[in-house]
């Protein structure tokens, strides 16, 4: 899975897959911790992420929603700036 973005330990990653893979989504790493994120509700729909890294990472999305969702689209992964 490419990584996007990392910050305060948290590693930001992004795969894609036709028509199996929706709701566009990534999946946010912080060490044995995983979450999954809708792109346009910001709401983890998997995970065990503490509620503080889940903050970062809704925090994060806020500033790059609209990076996210051409990415998702396009199917071109870029690197993202970190919070």
């Amino acid at each position: 899975m490419p990584e996007i973005s990392r910050f305060y330990g948290i590693v930001i990653k992004m795969f894609f897959k036709p028509k199996e893979h929706e709701p566009a989504h990534i999946h946010a790493l912080y060490n044995e911790y995983v979450g999954t994120f809708d792109i346009k509700t910001f709401e983890m729909m998997d995970g065990d992420l503490p509620i503080r890294a889940q903050q970062l990472v809704k925090e994060w999305l806020t500033l790059h929603k609209t990076d996210l969702e051409k990415m998702w689209k396009e199917q071109v992964i870029v690197k993202l700036p970190p919070l």
